[in-house]
This record gives structure tokens, sequence and C-alpha cells, in this order.
């Protein structure tokens, strides 16, 4: 019988957060590992897990609640190698639970989310409606060895990140209560072995952990391909329905002018679950020329977050495949769950492919979805000076480059920050269209992507799409196309010219210079559990530091003043005198001219699914050695603050 130390250990090594629950749950223990086995422990927390959700649905009446029907909760996994492990200890507890689950095999995180949303998923016709949500299984852009747990609603995103505290909580009440974790192992090791006499051992389990041989699961799994399908069909009209906002004019246009200039698209799946969605058949139907590599399921031939090396095989395919097709332009590589998607583009200027940033994509999709509601008069405007005649506003996370502050400036509209965490920034875009705004596009610079609404996920699909709405709408006798109105609205016009590529667009964004989330210089490996604290002595290394350094900000970088922010959850609190307040959240310094102007930043947080500190600059302009200046002081000061935890220097 595996022992409460064994569960606890394990627990101890995973982080729970709004962004998923994970760890290291390949067997072996690799980060890297592509074992499909896990242990007795993380069988009995991932059937935990699934049996608190199924309360928790119950209890907060999600849905329309009735009382002859369970919960229906729809269920699907990346194509990490111990997904299928996962389920398999998640299945039992939810029929258990007396849960109608729904199994749709490999999906990737934006399908199943979709197809969460549509109202009809729950229930045949003639049923009444049951609470329902979803499950997923994803470590998203973690390591192979890594996995997760997603949880959410019918509103097509995670849950909010008040609901996932309140989840959480009500895990860790459950998990150290002996009684509930004997009805868990019961549950999972009852039916899952022939002989019934004995639960295993830790090393009884080991052997078993992956296997099938629970005869409900495999009768329920028979319907997985029926699921499957109606989650792809589902998503795929959704698509449509985001990329064009329900306007059918700009959908007509768009394809007019693809089928006068064709535009080519190239893939590298990594064998992600994308392998197995709509990609392919969507882009096609479209009039798009596609291509793609490693597609398929569970053959992940690089590292899985689509950053730096892992976007070189994409780079050569666009080179061989503009070599022989010069229409072809664009590339993107998704992180295994499918929810993101970094872009490479063939640049005229250089004559090659070359990788985008993650703070260029999304500052280009903001320009495309933007002059969007420009082109179709969603965005208009009016008065002496020409002021938007409606509430507008971008929502970003805290590190987003504030490029996209001078994106949205040249619009006339607001940009609202949230703590890093997906579902901070798209409950924040829902309280701001619940108070009359329009908030058509959101993400999270720093990861690359962008998140399209209706949508609540980030979709590699709409960042590929804004892109490429950029190029085909093009100017007419009667209407600007999307890149003129950019170019007009942003006082570039100079810019704009009839032939333009994907090159002069990238040349006509507001010039930064920003700190890749995922480059090694933006890590830190801390020892301070007390990230309130830290932050507190930080603060008098930083004043201490200021006034040293603050004539050479001057001359140097034109950086007259400071303000510290703090960012927590949808909360953005201006003017911090404490910076310990900022506890687990992100932490700005944000620094202005002599004209009080914002130029530059320094930023950090803990993260919440990596056992990692991050830090980030972003600079106004093109002058990299600042970032670099600003990056290699914020990282010399952060580790004085934590060296000196060890020597009793605390925060007041």
């Amino acid at each position: 019988m595996i022992s409460r130390e064994d569960i606890d250990t394990t627990l101890a090594r995973m982080i729970l957060s709004a962004s998923g629950w994970r760890g290291v749950f390949a067997l072996d223990g690799g980060e890297e590992s592509s074992s499909d086995k896990i242990s007795c422990a993380h069988k009995i927390i991932s059937g935990a897990a699934a049996r608190i959700f199924a309360e928790y649905l119950e209890s907060e009446k999600c849905g329309v609640r009735s009382e002859e029907y369970k919960p229906t909760i729809l269920l699907g996994t990346d194509t990490r190698p111990t997904g299928a492990a996962i389920i398999e200890a998640m299945m039992p507890v939810l029929l258990d639970c007396g849960c109608e689950v729904r199994y749709a095999g490999i999906v990737s995180a934006p399908e199943i989310m979709a197809w969460a949303r549509s109202k009809n998923f729950y229930c045949e016709p003639h049923e009444p409606l049951r609470m329902a949500g979803f499950i997923y299984i994803s470590a998203s852009h973690n390591p192979i060895g890594h996995n997760g747990i997603k949880f959410g609603l019918t509103d097509g995103g995670v849950l909010a990140a008040e609901e996932s505290v309140k989840l959480i909580n009500n895990f860790y009440t459950a998990i150290n209560n002996d009684d509930f974790i004997s009805k868990i192992t019961s549950i999972i090791f009852t039916t899952n072995h022939t002989n019934t006499a004995n639960l295993p051992s830790e090393t009884e389990a080991q052997v078993c952990a992956g296997s099938c041989e629970n005869r409900r699961f495999c009768s329920w799994s028979e319907k997985t391909d029926e699921y499957k399908n109606v989650a792809y069909k589902t998503y795929y009209n959704f698509c449509n329905e985001v990329i064009w906002n329900n306007n059918r004019k700009i959908e007509d246009v768009f394809k007019e002018s693809l089928a006068k200039k064709p535009l080519g698209i190239v893939c590298d799946f990594n064998g992600s679950a994308r392998t197995v969605s709509i990609d392919k058949e969507f882009f096609t139907s479209l009039g798009f020329k596609f291509e793609c590599v490693n597609n398929k399921p569970g053959e992940i031939v690089h590292r899985i977050v689509p950053e730096g090396e892992s976007l070189e095989p994409c780079e050569r395919l666009l080179e061989e495949s503009h070599a022989r097709d010069a229409s072809f332009a664009l590339g993107y590589v998704p992180d295994c769950d499918g929810d993101r998607g970094n872009l490479v583009i063939f640049d005229d200027a250089v004559n090659k492919a070359r990788a985008l940033e993650a703070q260029e994509v999304f500052a280009l999709a903001c320009v495309a979805e933007l002059s969007h509601l420009v082109w179709t008069g969603e965005l208009s405007y009016g008065g002496v000076f020409g002021e938007a005649l409606v509430k507008a506003a971008v929502v970003v996370n805290d590190p987003t480059s504030m490029r996209t502050d001078r994106i949205a400036e040249c619009f006339g509209i607001s940009v609202f920050r949230a703590e890093t965490g997906e579902a901070n920034v798209v409950t924040l875009a829902r309280n701001l269209r619940n108070e009359g705004y329009i908030v058509r596009i959101l993400g999270e610079g720093s990861a690359g992507g962008n998140i399209t609404h209706p949508s609540a996920v980030r979709d590699p699909l709409n960042t590929v799409m804004a892109i490429a709405k950029m190029l085909s709408i093009r100017s007419t006798v009667t209407q600007s196309g999307l890149f003129e109105i950019w170019c007009k609205y942003s006082k570039q016009t100079e810019k704009y010219k009839i032939d333009f590529n994907l090159s002069d667009i990238i040349a006509s964004l507001p010039p930064f210079i920003t700190t890749p989330a995922y480059h090694k210089d933006a890590v830190l490996r801390i020892k301070s559990k007390d990230h309130g604290a830290l932050k507190d002595r930080y603060q008098k290394v930083f004043l201490r530091e200021w006034e040293g350094q603050k004539d050479e900000l001057k001359t140097r970088f034109y950086i007259y003043k400071w303000e510290a922010i703090a960012y927590n959850g949808t909360a953005e609190k201006r003017k911090l005198y404490r910076f310990g307040d900022a506890g687990r959240g992100g932490l700005k310094i944000l620094f202005f001219d002599s004209e009080d102007k914002e130029t530059a930043y320094i930023w950090m947080r803990g993260s919440a699914t990596e056992p990692v500190f991050r830090i980030m600059a972003d600079v106004s302009g093109s002058e990299a050695s600042l970032e670099k200046w600003l990056l290699d002081w914020q990282r010399k000061m952060i580790m004085e603050a934590d060296s000196s935890e060890k020597l009793g220097m605390k925060g007041e």
C-alpha cells in the first residue's frame, strides 16, 4: 500500500496554479523522459483531482443543475507519453462519481475548449442540461517528461483564477484525509487489476501504470472516435466564427484576394496534439498552400517550447518551400497542446527565413486585429479630434512589451494589464466587456500568440490568420486595406506601398528591444521561498542602486524617473510604496524620460508553472545595449536580495 509520505513527497514536487497542475509525471523522474508510465502516487493524485473537480461542478451548480443527472465532463489529452496513464487513473473515479464522461482522445487545447463552449455538447436532445466542464491533460510547453491537468467550464477557457484557488484548496483538504486517499486508491486499483484481494504496493503499481485493464474504461472509450469527431467539427466551425467575427464581407474579400495572390504556410507540428486537429483541412479549404513536417502524433523530435532552436526546423522547411514556390511566406510551430504557436517568416529584406520574437508576433496580431475592427466599422471615429466613438481595449499580461501600448495609442484605445497567467488575462477582458468595452484581441505578449474574442485561449490558427488577413486584405479604389489603415493611424503613410510584403509590415512596428521570456538570461534560480519578503529586500537594494546610477541613466539612457507597479490576478496597483505588496505576483519598475513618457521597464515574477524566477527588460527604440544593461542590473539586484536572506536582512 502506498504511504502518505510517498503522496506528500510527489505532491510537493508539483506546482498547482490556475495555469494547470503540473509536475514531472514520468516514472523515472526525468524532465526529458519519454516513459509512458507514472507512479502509484501520481495515479492517486490524478484520481483525486478528478473527484474534486466532479464535486466542484456539483457544488457550484456549473450549468443547469439536474438532480437526475450527474456532471458531464469532457476529457482529452495532448500527445505526451504519460497522458494515457493519467486518463486511466481519472476514468474510474469519474465513473464512480456518476459522471457522464466523454473522452475525445488526443485533442488540442483550443479544440477541447471550443467543444466545451458549444451549448449542446453535454446532453442528448431529450435530456435536461447537465452540469458540465472539461479536464485536459497537458503540461503545455514544459519538457516531455512533465505533464499536468487543466480544468475548465463551458465558457471556453480554463477556470478563472479565483475559482482555481477554490478548487486547489478543496483538493488539499481532501488529499490530507486518509479515508479519502483509501477510497481513491480502492477505486483506481481494484478496477485496474484482475486480482483485487490486495491493493498494489508501489512497485506493483508501477508495473501496471499505463495499462488498460479496466473493462469499464475500455467500454466507455469505444466512443472516443465519435467524440473526437464532434470536437473536431465544433472547433472547425468556431475558428471561422472567431477569425471573421461573423462578418461575411471580410471573409469574401479575403478569399477573393487569396485566389488572386496565393499564400503558402508551413508547419512543424513536432508530434503535438495539432497533428490530429483541423490545421491542414482548415487552411487548404480557405485556399492556402500548406506543407508540414513531424506530423505524426507523439513523435516529439525537439524541445517542446516553440522558442529559439525549436524554430530552426520550421525555418529550414520554409526556405525549402519558398525556393520551390515564392508564395510560401509564413510558418508556425505549436507547443504540445497546440494553444500557442510562434512564427517564422520568409524575410524578403534578408532573403531568408527567420523566427519572429514572441513579442513581435503579438504586436503583429494586434496591428492586424485592430485594423480589422476599423475595416469592418466596429471601431469608428468622429468628433473634432477624431476620437474613437466606442470604448475599446487590448488586454495583456504584465511583461508584454510597451510596443503594444504604442500600437493601441495609434488607434485611440486603452491597454489593460493583468498578472501573468492566461486565466488572469481572460478574466480581465471579460470584466471589461461587461463594462461596455470592445476587447477583440488579448493575450500574453511575452509568450507569443494571441487570444481573439470570442475565443478564450491562445490559438496559432488565429495568429497566422491575423497576419494573413493583413497580407491579403489590400486596398481597393473604395476601401483601404488593413496595412494602409495601420499606416494611416500610426502616421506612417510614407511606409505604405501597393506591393508591400510581410517585411514591410514588420518594419512599420514601433521599435522596442525586449528580453525573450525563455532566453537563458531571463531565468533565475533563487533560494527565497517568500517572494514578498524577497521583493522587500530588493526594494532596499534598488533604492540604493538608483541613487548610485541615476546620473548615468539620465545621460546615457534618458531615464529620469521610475514607478513601481504590482500585478496580482486581474489587479494592477500603481505607485507602489512597498515592493513586497506584490507578493508572488509581478513587480515592474517602469522608467520615464524627461517628458514623463514611459520609455523602459524591468520586471520580475516567480513562475506559477515551473520552479524558476523570470526577469525581463523592455526598452523603447533599437538600442540593444540598454536592454542588456537593464537586464544585467536587474539580475544583480535580485541575486543580492536573494543572498541577503541568509544574512538575516529582512524587509520592513
